[in-house]
């Protein structure tokens, strides 16, 4: 009887244990989700914090390179601290599984396609709060050669 009780209170304290660590995992996740919902969300962030926003445009689902480089770049911790402090991020998405973004977010992602004259991916334009182009690199490159564009067009932002 005893050694029942040790062997479930042992998996009990056990389950409970990684549920806790699953759940603190899923919300580290959700920190470090850096990526604005929307554009709007986006240009509101950017004018309180006076910030340039990259717009990111990936075909998150087809795209091989917007793979590589969400991989290699925009999910690097060197990435996500410079961003965290210099820049608003929104992904303009083009999925092919439509199911992945909202009908409204396919609908503004064309729209600023439009706008910004983007027609190949990946393509990371970043603009002012007002929609005025900063920078823009089309295709993709090593991630290195990212940090020096992204901290120049911070540099003469400030």
């Amino acid at each position: 009887m005893g050694r029942i009780f040790y062997t479930l209170l042992l998996v009990f304290s056990v389950t409970i244990g990684l549920q806790a660590q699953q759940e603190s995992q899923m919300k580290t996740e959700v920190e470090k989700n850096i990526w604005s919902p929307t554009m709007k969300a986006a240009i509101e962030k950017a004018t309180v914090e006076n910030k340039p926003i990259l717009i990111y445009f990936t075909g998150s689902d087809w795209c091989g390179p917007c793979i590589n480089l969400d991989k290699n770049l925009f999910h690097t911790e060197k990435f996500e601290e410079f961003a965290t402090e210099n820049l608003v991020l929104y992904a303009a998405d083009f999925p092919r599984n439509r199911d992945l973004i909202s009908q409204d977010n396919r609908k503004i992602n064309k729209e600023l396609s439009h706008r910004y004259d983007q027609s190949s991916f990946p393509t990371i334009i970043l603009i002012n709060s007002k929609g005025e182009v900063l920078g823009r690199k089309n295709g993709a490159y090593l991630p290195e050669y990212y940090f020096p564009f992204f901290e120049e067009i911070v540099s003469q932002y400030k």
